[in-house]
């Protein structure tokens, strides 16, 4: 089953993914209907959001990613009105103009995952695309 998900700077090396906040967890939203993800997109610009485009991915492939990162997932039915929550992160994981150099990463020390791991999950989300 193809959803879509927002994405942000889509098909870029500085590509993030829309999630909500719900306690100390992230939600991806997965929308059924290109529509709803537009209308939703929308609204979130309309909270200076940078602009995200709705991107059609497989939903095995979403959840996959979500287990992988430690995100939970939701699917929004399609007509389903959804609607951003009022507040936003004053701070994100992501920044719109960071622009990394692969050349130079490295992993953090006290990162979980080993290089080869982010490679391969790396490799995974731009398989998203």
């Amino acid at each position: 089953m193809r959803v879509f998900v927002l994405l942000f700077n889509a098909r870029t090396e500085n590509e993030g993914i829309h999630t909500l906040r719900i306690g100390d967890r992230n939600t991806v939203l997965m929308f059924e209907s290109e529509d709803d993800a537009t209308r939703y997109a929308g609204l979130l610009e309309a909270q200076d959001f940078p602009t995200p485009t709705p991107e059609a991915i497989d939903l095995e492939e979403v959840e996959e990613f979500c287990r992988e990162a430690g995100y939970d997932c939701k699917v929004i039915p399609e007509g389903e009105l959804s609607v951003p929550p009022e507040t936003n992160l004053e701070e994100t994981d992501w920044n719109p103009d960071d622009i990394p150099d692969r050349s130079s990463q490295r992993p953090a020390e006290d990162s979980s995952f080993s290089e080869s791991e982010l490679d391969r999950i790396r490799r995974q989300l731009e398989g998203l695309l």
